[in-house]
């Protein structure tokens, strides 16, 4: 196993191209890396939100934060806000809650059924047991400028222009990791006698051969699906998005704040994203056409934007993404891996593509084959955790949608239908009524999902858990006020020393940060 090509470039093809090379020691005359991508298909795109994972892989992969921050248009982001996901107000006149990155404050006591207990309408969850939703509330960054790169007085991930930092990918590849880059057409797929993959036909470069092949030619799937014959499980029964208007939009002047969160905000036939980049927003609308027309779409997202920019959101040029939400029926099979659209796509609600996409490419070095006699066994892992992970993901998706108690459209009565609901989730959530979700209802290190992030939309969506019967399993009431009574002080304290987020970003981009 020498020599791996990797089909299609983006955000998934260079992290694949990475991740092999990094692990398989490209640079130092271990496994040959090429990546192939056409000059001529543009890439999606539209991936500007990452998880706290992609921090650990930047640092992992040997680049600079400061680079990043510098060359990808990049911000900070430690939160999503979910914006009027429900349909009533909570008593002190808000209708948002923030699933924030940093964990449950760690103390003695675990504080949720204390909250539970209490339930003050006025604290939100995430306010209870973390300083983090306060700090984007205030619009501050998650880290100072004294801090090393990679390191923060909170939890956080990041915020980016797609595009550049494919090209960000491809430079730290090609340069520092020893990838070899191709631009070429694919003009056919040509197979040996076992129905493995024996090379790829370009229209520069000619024939390329390799022992493993990594499609990532989006969802097309041009190897694993074309030529293969990999099917693709749909989960339109589940996930019922199916379609996305995408929007850049131009700040107004170089002060206008920028929140260090992505903001979620329900709409009737789906939700927008609102993404603050340092340069400009993304913004995007993602709905189900089946309850709503493309110019039914656009109409409602361009009066989201005039609550901002006025008028000037008729100027703006808007593209549609038709997307495939599901995933293949296998990610290996022969000799060919799927990473990114061609292996599975959801919504972007929680930003599960950069997230699915950076895990499974390194899944894929760490358990690169030895040998050909060997991909066997690691393939049908591969594709059971793979598959597992991709459940998961489904699961919480579909969470968010059927704890709503919106009741506008028929878009949001028909995700409450536990017809549409997987079993799986509809099993935990009859446990949970009756007691807070514990870690062991999370086992796996492939739920990419775990026990914090469902508190906190859990408990932001207002689920009701009934502690009550079990009130004498928590008996450190004044402990777990002390608790609480510590987090304001600290979020307080935290508060008065960050920075607002405009103004980190622009002073890191000036100064740098210390490498580590």
């Amino acid at each position: 196993m020498k020599r791996v090509l990797i089909v299609g470039g983006g955000t998934a093809g260079w992290l694949s191209a990475c991740h092999l090379a990094r692990r398989l020691g490209a640079s130092d005359g271990g496994v040959e890396i090429t990546l192939v991508e056409s000059k001529d298909i543009p890439t999606i795109g539209v991936g500007e939100g990452t998880v706290p994972a992609m921090r650990q892989s930047l640092q992992y992969l040997g680049i600079s934060e400061t680079d990043f921050i510098r060359e990808c248009d990049a911000t900070f982001k430690q939160s999503i806000k979910f914006v009027d996901w429900s349909g009533s107000k909570a008593s002190n006149g808000t209708n948002y809650y923030h699933h924030v990155f940093d964990y449950p404050e760690i103390s003695r006591v675990n504080l949720t059924p204390y909250w539970l207990l209490g339930r003050p309408d006025s604290c939100a969850y995430a306010d209870a047991v973390s300083i983090q939703g306060r700090v984007c509330d205030h619009g501050l960054g998650p880290k100072l400028m004294t801090d090393a790169e990679f390191s923060g007085i909170t939890n956080y991930a990041y915020h980016l222009d797609a595009a550049k930092f494919a090209g960000l990918l491809t430079r730290h590849a090609t340069e520092k990791l020893g990838v070899r880059h191709l631009l070429a057409n694919v003009t056919d797929v040509v197979l040996n006698e076992q129905g493995d993959i024996h090379s790829v036909t370009t229209d520069d470069h000619g024939e390329l051969c390799a022992d493993l092949f990594v499609d990532c030619s989006g969802f097309r799937s041009l190897l694993l699906g074309d030529s293969l014959g990999v099917g693709f499980v749909d989960k339109k029964d589940v996930l019922f998005v199916d379609n996305a208007l995408a929007i850049q939009v131009p700040y107004e002047n170089e002060q206008t704040p920028i929140p260090s969160h992505t903001i979620a905000t329900a709409r009737g036939c789906g939700w927008v994203w609102d993404i603050g980049l340092h340069e400009r927003r993304g913004t995007g609308y993602v709905y189900a056409e089946k309850y709503c027309s493309h110019d039914e779409a656009e109409v409602v997202f361009r009066d989201y934007l005039r609550e901002s920019i006025g008028d000037k959101a008729d100027e703006l040029p808007c593209r549609r993404i038709p997307m495939q939400v599901g995933y293949r029926e296998k990610f290996w099979e022969k000799n060919c891996v799927a990473i990114g659209l061609a292996q599975g796509f959801v919504e972007p609600l929680e930003a599960t593509g950069l997230l699915v996409f950076d895990a499974t490419a390194r899944m894929l070095a760490e358990l690169f084959p030895p040998s050909h006699e060997a991909m066997p066994a690691i393939a049908e892992r591969f594709n059971h955790r793979v598959r597992y992970a991709w459940d998961r993901v489904i699961d919480f998706i579909k969470l968010h949608y059927y704890l709503s108690d919106r009741n506008d459209s028929d878009f949001w009565r028909d995700n409450r239908d536990v017809a549409s609901v997987p079993e799986s989730l509809l099993e935990n959530l009859r446990l949970w009524r009756e007691q807070p979700p514990s870690e062991y209802d999370f086992f796996s290190r492939q739920e990419i999902f775990g026990l914090e992030n469902y508190l906190y939309v859990l408990y932001g969506m207002k689920f009701q858990t009934d502690v009550q019967p079990i009130q004498y399993r928590y008996m450190d009431e004044d402990s777990a006020q002390r608790e609480f009574r510590r987090i304001e002080q600290r979020a307080e304290r935290v508060i008065s020393q960050l920075l607002p987020h405009r103004e980190l970003i622009e002073r890191i981009k000036t100064f740098g940060l210390q490498r580590i």
